[in-house]
């Protein structure tokens, strides 16, 4: 008898544990330290692909996204982001991982 109870106890433990996990790895939401700390990043505007809806930056670090300097494309959240920049640039900008793809969510131009 305590056997099948072991048994049971173990299923129902185990049963559950994907969904724990699942949920806390949900690509369609922020990150949590995007979310929490807003860090503006800097960077240069390298190429703006208005049709695509994507811009390529040359930027620092992204602490939110724990990574290193480097030139990437990203999409933009919003479609005026893309009227907003031209080659040259200098920019602070916030990305996030959205949907399993990087997106720049704010941007300014620096003057």
């Amino acid at each position: 008898m305590h056997t099948v109870a072991k048994l049971a106890l173990a299923a129902a433990i185990l049963g559950t544990a994907p969904f724990s996990s699942h949920a806390a790895s949900d690509e369609t939401t922020p990150s949590a330290s995007a979310q929490s700390d807003g860090q503006m990043s800097e960077g240069e505007i390298r190429k703006v692909d208005k049709e695509a809806r994507k811009i390529t930056i040359r930027h620092g670090e992204l602490k939110n996204l724990e990574m290193p300097p480097m030139t990437m494309v990203f999409q933009v959240k919003e479609p005026e982001m893309v009227d907003k920049v031209k080659q040259g640039d200098k920019v602070s900008f916030l990305a996030e991982k959205i949907g399993g793809k990087f997106t720049v969510t704010q941007i300014q131009v620096k003057q």
